[in-house]
């Protein structure tokens, strides 16, 4: 059976000598002669069977151990099969199964081998950049060799991945070149806004991105439990006057700045729920929508790692469901986070055909004030994503073979 490891190339053949033996209390070990010994829990050994009894092989499922956990079930022998290269196990109600030497590598619960899965499998580690590493982490593609390239469909996505943005140049002038990228990837979002939305003044405008006055640094929907992951703005008419540039700030740089220089701070951020919400409608009265979410501007995942940043000054609520010392706490924290936030913002002003794409977790962004004139009015055209399909389809391209 192949595996994302074994294709990433960092498993080691070996064709050396091979024990295998049982350790009190409750594992196995797997010692290679030219290697670290492999150590694994009696009970997953029983839970990850690969016998046809307990795994059905075509949907990758198991078939067993669906009411309670093989928590009781010993192991009476173990030995290494040198011929089939493969660990054989008997355990104490007479059943036996059979594991790939290969396999076992590949699930090794040593330290290094459980990293390489996660930063080469599961999610590439983010680069944190401030305002003087911008010009080394930007990063350019063709549309049409997005569109075109899988090898450049997959450089593309590894770039939002790690540096959280990258531009688009050479976009035809059509409406639908943002709903084209997020299909290339997989499923477009459909939001309360559309499946696509026009960034352009309106009159009456229901949201303050409709206006020409300076929009502040900020993540889209953060009233939004499931937040759009990427966000596509493809320039269809930029403006003329000399306003209208994007400003861009790595929200998760400036977290982890907080942690270092402000680490009270930080902490208040990381804990002190905000509520956020939009309520009204896109246009039509009849459709309308009241979000709602409550979530810290800082959110880390399981590990640590920083996970989403939510900052939407003109849609966090008034209302401020926390304690009355939290708020004050809050509030003095919060204004440090937009200090650091603003010193490392840069700014630079995208063209006609050029399609800004970036982390919507991540990335703070903005847009100075610009002014329309008559046959000039500024014109985007955006669409979202949601990282867990860009996750999948970065994954089918580093391993288009991957069985498990």
């Amino acid at each position: 059976m192949l595996s994302c490891r074994h294709l990433i190339g960092h498993l080691r053949r070996q064709a050396s000598t091979v024990a295998a033996r049982v350790l009190a209390p409750g594992y196995v070990e797997v010692q290679e002669e030219k290697g670290s010994a492999l150590k694994y829990p009696q009970v997953w050994l029983r839970d990850n069977c690969q016998c046809p009894e307990c795994f059905h092989a075509a949907t990758r499922a198991r078939k067993s151990h669906w009411e309670r956990g093989p928590v009781n079930i010993e192991v009476a022998k173990v030995d290494y099969n040198r011929e089939q290269q493969q660990l054989e196990v008997v355990w104490q109600d007479k059943h036996k199964s059979s594991f790939d030497i290969a396999w076992l590598r590949e699930r090794d619960f040593g330290e290094a081998a459980r990293q390489r899965y996660l930063d080469e499998v599961y999610k590439p580690p983010a680069q944190l950049w401030g305002k003087s590493q911008f010009e080394a982490v930007r990063k350019e593609f063709n549309y049409q060799d997005v569109i075109q390239q899988d090898a450049v469909l997959q450089a593309w996505l590894e770039a939002l991945a790690i540096q959280g943005f990258a531009i688009l140049k050479g976009a035809p002038d059509d409406i639908n070149v943002a709903k084209h990228l997020a299909e290339r990837i997989g499923y477009i979002k459909r939001t309360t806004y559309g499946d696509v939305f026009e960034v352009k003044s309106k009159p009456n405008a229901g949201n303050y991105a409709y206006l020409m006055t300076p929009l502040p640094l900020h993540t889209d929907m953060p009233y939004y439990e499931y937040k759009a992951g990427i966000n596509i703005l493809h320039t269809l008419v930029q403006s003329a006057s000399s306003g209208g540039a994007n400003t861009l700030t790595d929200g998760f740089n400036v977290a982890n700045e907080m942690r270092r220089q402000h680490p009270a701070d930080f902490e208040v951020l990381r804990s002190v729920p905000v509520n956020w919400f939009d309520i009204g409608h896109d246009g039509d009265a009849s459709r309308p929508f009241h979000s709602i979410w409550r979530s810290p501007v800082i959110c880390l995942d399981v590990d640590g790692r920083f996970a989403r940043i939510n900052q939407n000054t003109t849609k966090r609520d008034s209302r401020f469901t926390v304690p009355l010392e939290q708020a004050v706490a809050w509030y003095r924290a919060y204004d440090k986070f937009l200090e650091l936030a603003q010193s490392e913002a840069v700014e630079f002003k995208t063209q006609a055909g050029d399609v800004f794409v970036f982390n919507n977790l991540r990335m703070l962004h903005g847009r100075t004030a610009y002014e329309d004139a008559p046959g000039n009015k500024r014109h985007l055209v955006g669409a979202y994503v949601d990282w867990d399909i860009i996750y999948s389809k970065l994954r089918t391209l580093k391993y288009p073979n991957a069985k498990d």
